[in-house]
């Protein structure tokens, strides 16, 4: 359950990196925004003593510096300068967008620091919201606001413990994020249409299930239709094939391994080379984007690091679907 919440609204991110994984390009992935509230936290003042739990995304708006028209799309692409011999460098693909996005942090006093306090709330959301505007996020740069724009103010809220209050301060949460959409997981979906396609052909496997979802299907139907001279005549109607309502989309979740975790210094021109290191694949499931005035939870938007190192996973979570199943 989350007890305080820290509200980062409105902000706008140039050149973000839209390329979430090897598989998957658009809105960037999950754990970009888990590392910048990891760099948040472990910059924080020595005044500001929090424990930051878990993070949810709000996207209102996403721009991605594609070519437009037609069916095929290519990024935008910048033109590196001549390498020391002066040939022309080569092109590395980058994609980037544009984002405007509210970040919502679940946190925990961790030291004695006064949470109750409004001026003190008020005083620490200020605080952090400065500090964001100098970080990079998902790879992109936070703009300020454009002259004459609305201010969006942040807020630390500390959730009432009764029910009905607790209730009311995060419809008024919800508002203030209106028009937009959170992304959260559907790992069920994912299991459920694995367990269809299964049941046509027994050697589907999950990633059939994954691309299923991740596409357009246009069926064929035929209609046979009887002419007033007695002939039956066919028309061809085509339609799009949904198993599921809702925006759902690929996303990545994480990594797991594929080797075994190697000592420190063990792989040359490691990034650190004082921690373990292992190789790692993306791992992926099924997300979906949902209008924050639908979610009756705000735990339901939140996304935590959840890791089974006995098995080398490294992934992040999300309880959207416990809380339909609680609901």
């Amino acid at each position: 359950m989350i007890n305080h919440l820290l509200v980062l609204p409105r902000l706008r991110i140039q050149n973000a990196n839209a390329i979430s994984s090897p598989m998957t390009w658009g809105f960037p992935a999950m754990s970009a925004f888990m590392g910048t509230v990891q760099a948040l936290e472990r910059n924080l003042p020595d005044d500001i003593r929090l424990v930051f739990n878990e993070i949810g995304v709000v996207c209102h708006r996403i721009d991605p510096q594609v070519t437009e028209g037609g069916f095929t799309r290519a990024f935008h692409l910048t033109r590196n300068p001549v390498d020391k011999s002066g040939s022309t460098a080569a092109i590395v693909e980058e994609g980037r967008a544009h984002l405007e996005i509210s970040l919502l942090i679940g946190v925990e006093a961790d030291g004695g620091d006064d949470l109750k306090n409004v001026d003190r709330r008020q005083a620490i959301a200020q605080q952090l919201y400065q500090q964001v505007q100098g970080m990079r996020i998902a790879g992109g740069s936070v703009m300020p606001a454009r002259p004459g724009e609305r201010r969006h103010w942040p807020e630390l809220v500390s959730f009432d413990a009764d029910e009905q209050e607790s209730a009311r301060q995060w419809r008024r949460i919800k508002r203030r994020l209106l028009p937009g959409f959170s992304l959260v997981l559907r790992d069920d979906r994912l299991a459920e249409h694995t367990a269809t396609l299964k049941a046509e052909d027994q050697h589907a496997t999950p990633l059939d299930a994954w691309l299923d979802l991740s596409r357009l299907n246009h069926e064929c139907h035929l209609t046979a239709t009887t002419e007033k001279n007695g002939e039956t005549k066919e028309e061809v109607s085509w339609e799009m094939r949904r198993p599921y309502p809702g925006w759902l989309v690929p996303i990545p979740v994480g990594y797991g391994a594929i080797s075994d975790l190697l000592d420190p210094g063990a792989v040359t021109n490691a990034r650190d080379p004082e921690v373990p290191f292992q190789f790692v694949e993306s791992l992926y499931s099924i997300g979906e984007w949902v209008s924050p005035h639908r979610i009756q939870d705000p735990e339901a938007l939140m996304w935590f690091v959840e890791n089974d190192l006995e098995r080398g996973i490294y992934r992040l979570n999300n309880d959207y679907t416990d809380t339909l199943i609680n609901d």
